[in-house]
């Protein structure tokens, strides 16, 4: 929303495409517990993903600037900023409470409700859940990149409902809650289902793949048309499965 100050409208899509991937809070769970997971004594991994949003932003920009869609020379930047207010208590536990109840609540019942049932609604275990089901489908998708089983193919998709939903798809699937030193139940799940090459391209392709649907309709909004934010959305994804396909295939054989 911040990219209505931009009065060129190549340079306004190009920004609004691009934000993204800057990393967001919603983000910092899932790189958190993979780095603490596989790379507890590489400080520098947690940071490096900041490092990879820039540097994504700044190549994007290059290379979009010079198809025809952005191409041009670029506006004069001037930003008008508004009057800035100290918020209200009240607005941020309405929007806290919102967030946390709606979004994170329902994407987190739905993945339960898929990993309990199978299409008959019956209850079953894991392997035989619809999860389970639509994890084998995803699976040879993401094998490349190294998210070769449904529980981590799964997980992956469960990004595009909202980021933090995918710490909660894992604790789900490992039966706790969170992490912690007394209770790693969560943490040795995730060392079994990935190697540390395909676990950081797992926080790339999380990174990089298009937002949560709040985001996704914040980018209609903003776009103005469906065709602008699916090819937003087709860039971001597109680009966080070819760069995390070659860490994965670089890293795999380091």
């Amino acid at each position: 929303m911040a990219a209505r100050t931009i009065e060129n409208e190549r340079d306004r899509k190009l920004t609004i495409m691009l934000t993204p991937f800057i990393p967001c809070n919603a983000k910092l769970p899932v790189f958190a517990l993979f780095a603490a997971a596989f790379f507890p004594e590489q400080s520098w991994v947690g940071p490096s993903m900041y490092l990879w949003g820039i540097v994504m932003v700044v190549v994007s920009g290059i290379l979009l600037k010079k198809t025809k869609a952005f191409a041009g020379e670029p506006a004069n930047f001037v930003m008008e900023l508004p009057a800035y207010h100290w918020p209200r208590a009240k607005d941020i536990l309405i929007h806290t409470i919102v967030k946390a109840g709606t979004i994170i609540f329902l994407a987190s019942g739905l993945v339960w409700l898929l990993q309990s049932f199978d299409f008959s609604f019956e209850m079953v275990d894991a392997q035989d859940s619809m999860m389970a089901v639509i994890g084998h489908y995803l699976a040879p998708v993401f094998a490349p990149l190294g998210f070769d089983s449904w529980q981590t193919a799964f997980a992956a998709i469960t990004g595009f409902l909202a980021k933090e939903v995918v710490v909660s798809t894992f604790g789900i699937l490992a039966g706790v809650a969170e992490a912690t030193e007394e209770d790693p139940t969560l943490i040795t799940t995730i060392q079994s289902m990935f190697t540390p090459a395909s676990a950081y391209a797992f926080m790339i392709f999380t990174l990089l793949a298009s937002p949560c649907f709040a985001a996704i309709g914040a980018i209609r909004r903003e776009m103005g048309s469906w065709h602008w934010t699916f090819f937003a959305l087709l860039y971001q994804t597109g680009l966080a499965y070819c760069m995390a396909l070659l860490i994965y295939q670089i890293g795999s054989r380091m």
